[in-house]
């Protein structure tokens, strides 16, 4: 998502380097890049305009300090705009103070409302809020079950009173319901249309009037593009949003209804979802969110990812066997399925700054690789696992290991040749040496790094700390004679 809007970008702000200022000749260039980016991202014309004309105003005659160069101010009043076109700052869920919080989530067919629901709860949930999700959902087939499926996966309760029952009378039992049992969260998932109508509003009218919610939330597929600010309109002027989920931003979307919703209704977006699994919901920070449309990373979220998953005692741990050189492959797939846990090996990579150049096809390689080391790693004993020179002194295992996994022996050969590198090279950085020439992760080709993921002291296996060698044919990089340096911090170190 908005990689086509990033690179976009980068070609409106080319175009201001080299100048001494920013003026009304040379932001003309920049600012019809900016209007095609936003366009073929299907933002609403409306804004588009809004928001051009804004930064116009705003980057002309402003004055440019000493050390700041022309194109470097005018992505800060790029940035800072799109900060404000979004929201300005992550807006909560309200509180219903003493009374359950009531939650209705509202919006077209195929949106991924049931889905948002689910993932809104366990959200809840890992915040330490007790909430109840309300099937209210009677016409599509199914729904009452995939709520029910949802709940039971994530340890929700749901409420029902089957498909016989009008939405609103599901609505308020469900509320009734809520009191008695003490939740603090009440969430109502409705039924979607798959067109605007007046039958679908005047059912959401009523729903609304029999919960009285603290908030609606309007589910938006972002796929949808400039259709967003006609639906969010419509809804908006029929029931009353208080704000929005964005859908399916993992997918092929061009992200213009992030651009559009706030402009549109006035209400902020609460939450984004980020994949299909029910865990895939976060905050929508809009100051993140105009740093990664700007190829300027997301720290913030991959830290908070990374919490979220790793253990301190479990870090720590790892970190001292890196150090002792005692890290084993069973230690290797557990960190590799961590980052599985987190998301995509591409979608992390673009959260670090500088990271966002990387190309796709090296990445999906690079994940490929991952899955072919890990089946060579299950097909191992749990001895072998955790005694890697047994592999190393008998070849006759090496060889059970690769029928096992379907790979040839030279794979496990290298795979292990690189593992046992690997493992050095980590001790030697502990102990203050010099850093040896290392390629990446094992098997990997030089897949560039990630030194010190959050939590995980460096990563192992991910590359040299920093950028790992760029050596994308396999092999390692000639050793070179470098100072000693000081170890460094990762994220997990701060």
């Amino acid at each position: 998502m908005f990689d086509e809007l990033s690179a976009r970008f980068e070609d409106a702000i080319k175009g201001l380097k080299g100048e001494a200022k920013i003026s009304e000749t040379n932001i003309d260039p920049a600012l019809k890049q900016v209007r095609r980016a936003l366009l073929e991202a299907d933002v609403s014309l409306s804004v588009v305009k809004e928001f051009v004309e804004e930064i116009r105003e705003k980057a002309i005659g402003t004055e440019v300090v000493r050390g700041v160069t022309p194109d470097q101010k005018f992505i800060q009043v790029v940035h800072d705009q799109l900060v404000q076109v979004m929201g300005g700052a992550n807006a909560p869920l309200a509180s219903g103070g003493e009374s359950p919080t009531v939650v209705l989530m509202a919006g077209l067919q195929g949106a991924g409302k049931t889905t948002a629901t689910a993932k809104l709860g366990l959200h809840l949930k890992e915040q330490g809020r007790k909430a109840l999700m309300v099937a209210a959902d009677v016409y599509r087939p199914a729904a009452i079950d995939q709520l029910e499926t949802l709940g039971e996966q994530i340890g929700i309760e749901v409420f029902s009173l089957g498909a016989d029952s009008k939405p609103e009378d599901i609505a308020a039992a469900g509320l009734r319901e809520a009191r008695e049992k003490g939740f603090d969260t009440l969430l109502v998932d409705t039924a979607g249309r798959l067109q605007i109508d007046d039958e679908m509003m005047n059912e959401m009218v009523r729903i609304r009037s029999a919960v009285q919610p603290n908030e609606v939330l309007l589910v938006v597929d972002s796929m949808i593009g400039q259709e967003a600010a006609d639906l969010t309109r419509a809804f908006h002027e029929k029931v009353g949003i208080t704000g929005a989920v964005l859908t399916k931003l993992d997918g092929d979307s061009r992200g213009g209804a992030a651009l559009s919703i706030r402009k549109i209704s006035g209400q902020p977006i609460k939450f984004i979802g980020t994949g299909e699994k029910v865990e895939a919901l976060q905050p929508f920070h809009p100051e993140r969110m105009a740093s990664r449309i700007l190829g300027m990373g997301d720290v913030l979220t991959l830290v908070e990812k990374a919490q979220k998953e790793v253990e301190i005692a479990d870090a720590e741990s790892m970190q001292k066997k890196l150090q002792d050189a005692t890290f084993d492959f069973a230690d290797f797939v557990k960190q590799m399925r961590l980052i599985k846990r987190m998301g995509s090996l591409g979608g992390l990579m673009k959260m670090i700054p500088g990271m966002n150049k990387i190309d796709d096809g090296m990445l999906k390689s690079g994940e490929e690789q991952l899955k072919r080391i890990e089946a060579m790693i299950c097909s191992m004993t749990n001895d072998e696992r955790s005694k890697p020179e047994l592999l190393a002194a008998q070849p006759s295992r090496r060889r059970r290991v690769a029928l096992g996994s379907g790979h040839s022996a030279a794979d496990v050969d290298k795979v292990l040749a690189d593992f046992q590198k690997m493992r050095g090279f980590m001790k030697q950085m502990s102990s203050g040496g010099g850093m040896p020439g290392m390629s990446g992760m094992p098997g990997m080709g030089g897949m560039p790094g990630m030194g010190g993921m959050p939590g995980m002291g460096g990563m192992p296996g991910m590359g040299a700390p920093g950028l790992g060698g760029a050596n994308r044919g396999g092999g390692h990089a000639p050793q070179k004679r470098q100072r000693p340096i000081k170890k460094k911090k990762g994220f997990g170190d701060l």
